[in-house]
């Protein structure tokens, strides 16, 4: 009788990396995982303890392949810019799993070389040591934050994009003067939340890398 396969941990992240193209952290399972595979979920629990720990590796994975052949260059500010647009283009790719990213976020291999980059990066600025963790820790949650926020806009479907639009003009440009004059006044010059989103991402973090400049002694 021939024996069940036996996958490895790097299948089982591609397979898994497959299914959350498709679906979203709620809605994926070991056990639909399992199926995928053609196992059982017990198999799969002797390389990741929890699903949680599961889709960390998945996240994880993004980042090694956005690290994959980087080397700094520039100036502190270049290479902070130059390391978030990288992880923004890897995620954009799977904009399912930065959504998982932003939420669980990852504490594997990718993790840690971007990690190192980021703080190599601020003490190169000649920030003070007591103030790199700080500053590393505001600036991953803002590039975290923009990714998972422009990588949920790119799930949408047309339809809902169109829906959403629709929804927005009528919250919007049918503002009642008397109760909404400043939204009334600006109306026609708002943008939807989906619009402009890779100026916006370069603009904020320009501005807090800005911000970090200033405070340098």
């Amino acid at each position: 009788m021939t024996g069940r396969r036996r996958w490895t941990t790097e299948e089982i992240l591609e397979t898994a990396a497959e299914l959350l193209r498709t679906s979203d952290a709620e809605s994926f399972s070991v056990r639909k995982l399992a199926a995928a595979l053609g196992t059982d979920s017990s198999s799969l629990y002797r390389h990741f303890r929890t699903k949680t720990e599961l889709v960390r590796a998945v996240a994880d994975r993004i980042l090694l392949s956005a690290m994959e052949g980087y080397h700094p260059e520039g100036d502190w500010k270049q290479r902070l810019t130059g390391l978030a647009l990288r992880l923004r283009e890897a995620f954009g790719q799977q904009p399912q799993i930065a959504a998982i990213w932003g939420r669980y976020a990852s504490g594997g291999a990718g993790s840690r070389l971007v990690m190192e980059e980021v703080l190599q990066a601020l003490r190169a600025a000649g920030v003070p040591d007591d103030q790199v963790p700080a500053l590393y820790h505001r600036l991953a949650i803002l590039i975290a934050a923009l990714i998972a926020s422009e990588a949920g806009v790119s799930t949408v479907t047309p339809e809902e994009h169109e829906q959403g639009l629709e929804l927005f003009r009528v919250a919007v440009l049918g503002a009642d003067p008397e109760k909404f004059p400043a939204l009334a006044h600006y109306g026609r010059e708002i943008k939807p939340l989906g619009a402009d989103r890779g100026a916006a991402f370069e603009e904020l973090l320009a501005a807090q890398l800005a911000r970090i400049e200033a405070a340098i002694p």
